[in-house]
């Protein structure tokens, strides 16, 4: 699976963003999608998740209420509409996939097997 992230770029502090995360090479389905970011210096940090299933999402407490994930099995796409952005949002965005990761393991980065490139969200205050 080739994942391919972009929809980044500079807001303003309250705007919105919507990332898209586009997979070739194999119909993702049935993967778990997740999305994380990194800050240079920073550990990288979980974002938001699919269940393999689809059925089931999981946002980390910083962005819970603020950011949406979603997927379009038909466009083998997975989104993240990310609204009422903070300036502590800026950071690179990766999106990843995996078959095997099971649901109490979304948020963990490791658990994932394909990962994008990244694409830069940058929040001005």
């Amino acid at each position: 699976v080739q994942l391919q992230a972009s929809g980044g770029g500079l807001a303003q502090a309250g705007g919105s963003l919507r990332l898209s995360c586009a997979a070739s090479g194999r119909t993702f389905s049935t993967y778990a999608v997740g999305w994380f970011r990194q800050v240079p210096g920073k550990e990288r940090e979980f974002v938001a998740a699919f269940s393999r299933s689809g059925g089931s999402t999981l946002y980390s407490d910083s962005v819970k209420d603020r950011f949406t994930i979603s997927r379009d099995n038909a466009e083998n796409t997975v989104y993240l509409q990310m609204s009422s952005l903070k300036p502590e949002d800026t950071a690179v965005y990766y999106c990843a996939a995996g078959r095997g990761v099971i649901s109490s393991s979304r948020y963990r980065g490791e658990a994932y097997d394909y990962w994008g490139q990244g694409t830069q969200v940058t929040v001005s205050s």
